[in-house]
């Protein structure tokens, strides 16, 4: 029997699973190569601020970063890509690059840039999942992490930016 696999993300809203993109990514790859995950919420801890969750955790390894922990299910025999040639593979690698290029900065920009939805939808929905006095400070943090990952991105323009 395969060693127990535990994956800490951010809770769901709005009818996902997590609101964390990086989680969603490790969840649906699990589910598709049919990892065997129990998903632990991880809501009220300080780890969400600094950007690594999702964490997988195993008898003997703890594994954060979507990319290393879906290399870790690969090594363990959870592929979700065995049964595509190689041309299918490089379309799903282009796909993938054309989703965090172009899609991820969009997601970013709604959840933590734009003001409306920041103070309405977002930062309640984070501080109302935080206990005190971390639902003053996270939500903020978040905030800044996303506004410089949109920053960070490699489009040639960005709102931010003008």
């Amino acid at each position: 029997m395969a060693a127990p696999l535990e994956l800490s993300c951010w809770g769901g809203g709005w009818g996902l699973p997590s609101v964390h993109s990086e989680s969603l990514v490790v969840m649906a790859y699990a589910k598709f190569s049919g990892a065997p995950l129990k998903v632990n919420v991880i809501d009220n801890t300080w780890r969400g601020s600094r950007g690594d969750v999702p964490i997988l955790t195993t008898e003997d390894s703890i594994v954060s970063q979507p990319a290393k922990i879906l290399n870790f299910l690969r090594k363990q025999k959870y592929n979700a890509d065995y049964e595509l040639s190689a041309k299918q593979g490089a379309d799903t690698l282009a796909y993938i690059a054309l989703l965090e290029e172009k899609l991820l900065p969009a997601v970013l920009h709604t959840f933590w840039v734009e003001s409306d939805n920041y103070f309405t939808v977002t930062k309640p929905w984070f501080a109302s999942r935080i206990p005190f006095p971390l639902s003053l400070i996270l939500p903020g943090r978040m905030y800044y992490y996303g506004a410089q990952q949109i920053l960070s991105c490699p489009a040639e323009t960005h709102i931010l930016r003008k």
